[in-house]
């Protein structure tokens, strides 16, 4: 069975606006909750930052789930190690949306 056949790719957006338009504090929780990062393995993690309104950021999340993970996200989602990582991102932004996409296969 070939890599592809057992996982999926996931990009998750993760949009917020901070407290303020200083994003010192945001990038220190940043930094400490980095090993929260690898819950998924190999992740690329992007941070974008709105042009005229610098308090607002959008996350960019691209990682390959297994497929017995990704057809079962309740189980997932009541991981302490996600509820954790969930934890820090509710403490810095309390209003996160988190829409989760798939490429088009064409």
């Amino acid at each position: 069975m070939s890599e592809d056949e057992k996982t999926v790719r996931r990009i998750l957006h993760f949009k917020f606006t901070l407290p303020s338009a200083d994003s010192a504090q945001f990038l220190s929780m940043l930094k400490t909750s980095k090993p929260y990062s690898t819950i998924f393995g190999e992740v690329k993690v992007r941070f974008l930052q709105n042009a005229d309104d610098r308090a607002k950021i959008l996350q960019i999340v691209e990682y390959n789930a297994p497929k017995s993970i990704e057809a079962n996200r309740q189980s997932l989602a009541s991981d302490p190690r996600v509820q954790a990582y969930l934890q820090v991102w509710r403490s810095m932004a309390p209003n996160v949306e988190m829409d989760v996409y798939q490429e088009l296969e064409g």
